[in-house]
């Protein structure tokens, strides 16, 4: 077996991209979803019962065609998992366990961030810093180590450079861009001694990007301060669907026309602009005088299969209709996310891919 190595970011020396690697696309070819399974109450209060239904149909279409892996705290906490899973007819020879403790669910942000190299059939993994949003959501250290543990466990490169980052807050084309939020990755509760630049910095160098493109705002009731994944997402390299508002009296129409506006001015390295197809909202989502972050932006790209949150709505088949078009090769299911969505999230928050290494 060959020797871990760990990489530290005390300078820009030896970075990912300097040694060849590079963060892919999410259509890129899949080993793995990566979960950490959900149990802290206080995420989904008063419904956590009720998320692990949708919850575990978003793995069987997933685990269908690929592996799924999840990170449960202990042997019981897998008994609770398979009883959920074998309920909703999930291929089982496709689910794997990890007893690494978690504190929360939502793998997106604290999960790895998995590169890919350019010339070696390589992998490595990027532990970001990780401090539950700004410090929200207290204790988050179990959450913080996830990704070490994992590259551990697998003996890939780990690097770990001094930002706090989550994976919602970023999106990939897979050919030198990266999407981003100025109301995520500028706010103070994050990175408040880095400038904007020393972030992009970062970014390109950690990810292997060629280029930074900056929204502004995030929509409303999102507790992460803006992240990209409820908002704007690449479905290839050259396109972008975008969720708009069509109620002016809406909180969230004007941010969103800004967003579009912000898009339609915005190139890629080649000098081409970005296609741009619009997504519906769905009707404003409110539980106990909440307004949720229910966006059909939150999909998550799997090798056979495109899971989109839905939400009882009269734009749900809209969506889904837009995004079959979006993903011709894969089959676009709509699951029920009325009670995940209460947790402030979805399916693309849950979830975190493992590219297939390329041969």
């Amino acid at each position: 077996m060959k020797l871990h190595k760990e990489y530290r970011a005390s300078d820009f020396s030896e970075t990912p991209k300097d040694l060849g690697y590079y963060f892919p696309a999410e259509w890129a070819e899949q080993v793995a979803l990566w979960l950490s399974w959900p149990h802290k109450e206080e995420s989904w209060p008063g419904k956590i019962e009720s998320i692990y239904k949708p919850y575990s149909l978003f793995i069987k279409a997933v685990a269908k065609d690929q592996l799924v892996r999840i990170n449960v705290k202990d042997q019981a906490m897998q008994d609770v998992a398979i009883k959920h899973l074998q309920a909703a007819e999930a291929n089982m020879d496709h689910v794997e366990f990890f007893f690494f403790p978690t504190n929360d669910a939502w793998c997106r942000d604290h999960g790895p961030a998995f590169l890919l190299h350019k010339e070696k059939t390589e992998k490595a993994v990027i532990d970001w810093g990780y401090n539950a949003w700004g410090d929200k959501y207290p204790p988050y250290d179990l959450d913080d180590v996830i990704p070490t543990k994992i590259a551990q466990h697998f003996d890939l490169p780990l690097f770990t450079p001094d930002l706090v980052m989550e994976g919602g807050s970023v999106e990939f084309n897979g050919a030198g861009t990266v999407l981003t939020t100025t109301a995520c990755l500028l706010n103070k509760n994050r990175n408040p001694h880095l400038t904007k630049e020393q972030i992009e910095q970062y970014l390109l160098s950690y990810y292997g990007q060629e280029q930074v493109l900056w929204l502004g705002d995030g929509i409303v009731g999102d507790d992460t301060d803006g992240h990209i994944d409820d908002i704007t997402r690449f479905v290839n390299e050259d396109t972008v669907v975008t969720v708009v508002e069509s109620n002016p009296l809406d909180e969230n129409y004007m941010l969103l026309q800004e967003n579009l506006h912000t898009l339609r001015s915005f190139r890629l390295p080649d000098g081409r602009p970005l296609n741009i197809i619009k997504l519906p909202m769905p009707s404003p989502v409110i539980h106990e005088d909440t307004r949720l972050p229910a966006s059909y932006a939150n999909f998550y790209i799997a090798n056979k299969v495109v899971v989109v949150p839905v939400f009882n709505d009269v734009n749900d088949q809209v969506a889904l209709d837009i995004l079959k078009e979006c993903f011709p090769d894969r089959e676009v299911i709509g699951i029920d996310s009325v009670d995940i969505i209460w947790g402030l999230g979805s399916f693309h928050c849950l979830s975190q891919q493992e590219p297939a290494i390329i041969r």
